[in-house]
């Protein structure tokens, strides 16, 4: 018999983000360097566990007719189909027709970074995204439709009492529209996603938080297909101004 366990194994995933994640919240004392530190173990995760179709970082979203995003603490890009990342004195830019998703990531989660988190997810999903009919050897396909580019939070720890009660569902709900946030972790306690059949958040308190984030996040993006044929010429016109 096998003395593997897949229960371990989720456990000590989970266990090795929430130890990261403390260990930065007590060992630095600069919001700054303490911020970077959570966003990196973030990203290393899911650099570590996505689908290589996949790429997690920091970055701004660019869109053709120049538009930028703030900085985006995590973006979830694609690196199969995406044609150009840009990267510049080691600041990334992707266009938005790259981009799954994004997430703010911060030690802890009260009302004020919710709403923070909802305003950049916003600014990223108005960005212009273009999309080409596919050539194929039959003939070509139809220009794809876009994507839903999913929004989300991730922190260590909650201000609120409980952590995920009342007072944080209200925050969430307090858009539904372009800034919604759909999924997130606060690993020292539970993870949440937007439900789209019933149209409402769940909120999972568990004991193995960021493993199930992680779980969530990668059936979503399944479900998201694949980023669609960016028009690269919109993109090339800024070639000439």
């Amino acid at each position: 018999m096998s003395e593997w366990s897949l229960s371990t194994l989720f456990s000590s995933l989970h266990q090795d983000i929430q130890t990261r994640l403390e260990i930065s919240r007590k060992s630095f004392k600069h919001p700054g360097t303490k911020g970077d530190a959570s966003e990196n173990v973030w990203i290393e995760m899911l650099e570590t566990y996505l689908p290589k179709r996949y790429q997690a970082a920091k970055a701004h979203v660019v869109d053709s007719l120049g538009n930028f995003s703030e900085q985006i603490d995590v973006v979830i890009f694609d690196r199969q189909y995406s044609p150009f990342i840009f990267t510049y004195e080691e600041q990334k830019i992707i266009p938005a027709e790259s981009v799954y998703a994004v997430f703010e990531a911060k030690q802890t989660v009260d009302a004020t970074l919710v709403a923070y988190a909802q305003r950049k997810v916003e600014s990223v999903r108005k960005l212009q995204r273009t999309s080409l009919p596919v050539p194929y050897v039959g003939g070509v396909y139809p220009a794809k439709p876009l994507i839903p580019i999913l929004g989300g939070i991730l922190s260590f720890e909650s201000e609120w009492s409980p952590a995920l009660g009342p007072s944080f569902k209200k925050a969430l709900n307090a858009d539904l529209n372009d800034g919604r946030l759909d999924i997130g972790c606060v690993a020292a306690h539970g993870h949440f996603f937007y439900d789209t059949a019933l149209k409402e958040f769940n909120l999972e308190q568990e004991t193995k938080p960021a493993t199930a984030f992680l779980f969530k996040l990668i059936s979503q993006l399944q479900f998201s297909g694949t980023v669609p044929m960016i028009d690269i010429d919109a993109y090339a016109k800024w070639l000439t101004k």
